[in-house]
């Protein structure tokens, strides 16, 4: 049972899907941007986008949320366009879903239910499955009755989407063993926390500053973390890069990976699960000792995809979510990814062109494949990370091999002498290490 929730069957026939909208209070170009997301999180499903209908209304049908006549539109079109499945840009109610299914004769899902889809289908690690499974039961359990229909069914040979990566088991389950379920699956991600809360420690004792990479979904984080493993991810770097792929939500799992640039300090650069608008209130619920990675961070990374026109709602977004997890007020540094797509559009249409790579105060025009581009955005995480040091010289006794490599593993060293009583050495030492190592400090 446990994994049945995410195994999603492949039918022989590719899913076809109406996109339907309601716009309430939306301005036309809020409005288009979210439908066009809708589309997007459609396809990284692998769903085939056949019609796209959208209404107008001050405020939501109780029963149908469109309201009937477009319902009536939709049913005549089902036929025409060979659509398997309906999908809403919001959250609907169960008793709307009941509804519109027994009007339709198809199956219906909202926003919620196909990202809760998608998670499924991406998680790969025993954590990320877990999260997933809970938030999916948790999304059904007030569904359960409209779906006493299909419980007798076969998961995988109902071609419901909603079923799909259930399995049988999962379909006979009653309200009682659901909840039964979501202990066990709280329990089992206790645990898991615990681990995860030791090797954070681990890494929050380490004297090596923490980064962490966030962003919008497909802004560029795992091509960031990839291209800096390839230039200063030391050896086996190949083998450390996480899965990068031009999707939504390409990977769930967190990965910790070790970046040292010559004559730059070394930090542990965190790369995470990405950010979107209206993320699933069950999802952040379930993935968030994964989402808080960022909490525990001495700097953030926020990756923005410049060559997106909606790249400042992605930014709203973004911090809107940092907010959530108590994230919001830890230092930020904005690189603007796939600056080199704008300075090319630029070039094409003879404007001023902007400079690439480019760093000036918390912000960087990057490209992220380039290393150029990545030296430029080193030199500027150096550079923040040292406005909380102090230059200082220290005199170590040799006795204290332990100390010096600490030391020359977290900070930028300037000079190193060998001298009859002692390492004497020059090193930018952040405020932590100037408290710890005050009794070496030479006068």
């Amino acid at each position: 049972m446990k994994n049945e929730m995410h195994q999603i069957v492949q039918d022989t026939k590719q899913i076809r899907a109406i996109l339907v909208g309601l716009n309430t209070n939306k301005s036309d170009d809020e409005f288009e941007r979210s439908m066009k997301e809708l589309k997007e999180l459609t396809k990284a499903l692998d769903i085939e986008v056949v019609g796209i209908t959208t209404q107008n209304l001050p405020a939501p049908d109780r029963s149908t949320y469109i309201g009937s006549g477009k319902v009536e539109e939709i049913k005549a079109s089902l036929d025409v366009f060979d659509a398997d499945i309906i999908i809403f840009n919001d959250d609907i109610s169960p008793m709307q879903i009941r509804n519109l299914e027994k009007i339709l004769d198809t199956e219906v899902i909202d926003r919620t239910g196909l990202i809760l889809q998608i998670f499924a289908k991406r998680a790969k690690t025993r954590e990320s499955r877990l999260q997933v499974e809970y938030a999916q039961l948790q999304y059904m359990l007030p569904r359960l009755v409209g779906m006493r229909s299909s419980l007798s069914r076969q998961g995988g040979g109902s071609g419901r989407l909603s079923n799909k990566g259930s399995g049988e088991k999962q379909l006979e389950l009653d309200r009682r063993r659901i909840e039964h379920r979501m202990s066990e699956l709280r329990r089992e991600l206790e645990d898991v926390e615990k681990e995860r809360d030791t090797q954070r420690n681990r890494r929050l004792s380490s004297p090596e500053p923490k980064i962490s990479l966030v962003g919008y979904t497909n802004a560029g984080k795992s091509t960031v973390m990839n291209n800096l493993l390839s230039f200063y991810g030391g050896d086996n770097s190949e083998e450390k890069k996480v899965l990068e792929k031009d999707m939504l939500f390409a990977t769930l799992d967190t990965s910790v990976r070790r970046i040292a640039a010559p004559g730059r300090r070394p930090f542990l650069l965190t790369d995470t699960v990405g950010f979107i608008s209206e993320l699933p209130h069950t999802l952040v619920k379930a993935f968030r000792s994964t989402l808080e990675e960022a909490k525990y961070a001495d700097l953030i990374l926020e990756i923005i995809d410049f060559s997106d026109p909606e790249y400042r709602h992605h930014m709203e977004v973004t911090k809107e979510t940092l907010a959530e997890i108590g994230a919001g007020d830890i230092p930020i540094l904005y690189i603007f990814n796939k600056s080199d797509l704008v300075q090319n559009q630029q070039k094409e249409a003879s404007q001023l062109v902007m400079e690439v790579p480019r760093a000036v105060d918390d912000r960087a025009y990057i490209c992220a494949k380039s290393k150029e581009s990545l030296d430029a955005l080193i030199g500027l995480i150096e550079e923040t990370l040292k406005q909380g040091d102090t230059l200082c010289t220290l005199l170590l006794p040799y006795s204290e091999g332990g100390i010096l490599n600490t030391i020359t593993a977290s900070s930028v060293i300037e000079s190193t002498e060998y001298l009859p009583e002692g390492v004497k050495i020059v090193a930018h030492l952040s405020a932590k290490n100037v408290a710890k190592y005050k009794k070496y400090l030479a006068e």
